[in-house]
């Protein structure tokens, strides 16, 4: 899958222009960060209004509405001059089943990556991340000195989990490990469901301050509070010793091999001598695609990585391979032992 959680397939139609074309993407990302499928309901509303809603000039406004109807996102009323979005614009919209708005929004932190694409060749080029050539930072400075780029992430990392949080709380045997580490756990998504579905279990988020704010929120609406917590700080520091296991969730495809290294590292002398790291990641070829490849890099320097890759990154860091788990339809978790297996 892409960044936005799309299956890669070969196109049906055959020409490379039309693979090419940026007026429709760009088209549905403008929408969606000005929010037009809200402002024009399902009533739909004339052009003037909807810039007069949006801040915009309706002469231009009206030319990316007449876009959006001709690939079929919006339809038009010649007699009330009303623009209404159809099923599938209506996708764009905030409350949509579906979610796409986090990732479209260009003034969330999905929206705001997505558009350093445009700087793929600097980083094909040089190897750098085209994120800090577009915006003059990386991207975890950037969202970390905006609030709502932060919150944005934390709330795309759970679309991202939404529809396999359940699978990986039952498909792993959860239940050996009485206290879990969730290391870079963001607003504690994962650790969420991994409690609900175990009650005897307790466990905290390691996160930057705001998210692990975030995870404590969401755990006292859960009425998760006696069983779960969040500890401020990052995996490059330190981390907190004494749980059963020490999980990292898609974390380790946002970085590059030494960064990923010192991840794991700081985990395994957490871990020793008797605990376990479980990396839980899609894995390239099941689960992720070549095209998010190619977004973790231009965004991160990050990697998409194989089994195999991933296995020697932890070796390389004294962890050793105890079990492999198809958890959910599109994640793979790794367990890892701090000490050799024929040693134990």
């Amino acid at each position: 899958m892409d960044s936005l959680g799309r299956v890669n397939s070969p196109p049906a139609a055959q020409s490379i222009l039309a693979m090419a074309d940026l007026a429709t993407p760009m088209s549905i990302r403008v929408a969606a960060t000005l929010s037009l499928v809200e402002h024009a309901g399902s009533a739909g509303a004339t052009a003037g209004q909807l810039a007069a809603k949006t801040g915009t000039r309706e002469p231009v406004l009206r030319r990316l509405l007449d876009h959006l109807v001709t690939i079929g996102a919006f339809a038009f009323d010649p007699d009330s001059g009303h623009y209404r979005p159809t099923d599938l614009g209506a996708q764009m919209g905030q409350d949509a089943p579906q979610g796409f708005k986090i990732l479209l929004d260009m003034a969330c932190a999905g929206g705001r990556a997505e558009l350093a694409f445009v700087d793929l060749l600097e980083t094909v080029t040089t190897g750098t991340s085209a994120y800090v050539h577009r915006y003059g930072r990386d991207f975890w400075t950037d969202i970390d000195a905006d609030p709502k780029l932060r919150r944005s992430f934390d709330e795309q990392m759970s679309w991202r989990f939404r529809d396999q949080v359940a699978q990986i709380a039952e498909r792993l045997d959860w239940s050996r490990f009485p206290e879990i580490l969730d290391v870079g756990g963001g607003n504690g998504t994962v650790l969420e469901a991994v409690l609900r579905a175990h009650p005897t279990l307790r466990g905290r988020v390691l996160d930057l301050a705001p998210s692990a704010a975030a995870a404590v929120e969401r755990f006292t609406a859960a009425g998760l509070a006696d069983r779960a917590g969040a500890v401020p700080g990052s995996f490059f520091d330190p981390i907190p010793a004494g749980a059963d296991a020490y999980v990292l969730s898609d974390i380790l495809h946002d970085w590059d091999d030494d960064h990923s290294r010192r991840i794991l590292t700081e985990c395994r002398r957490a871990a020793e001598p008797d605990g376990t790291v479980v990396v839980i990641e899609p894995i390239l070829g099941s689960g992720t695609s070549t095209g998010m490849d190619l977004f973790m890099l231009m965004c991160f320097n990050g990697h998409e990585r194989t089994v195999d890759e991933l296995i020697a990154l932890a070796t390389g860091c004294g962890l050793h391979l105890t079990a492999t788990t198809q958890v959910s339809d599109g994640r793979t978790a790794l367990e890892f032992s701090p000490t050799p297996v024929d040693n134990q």
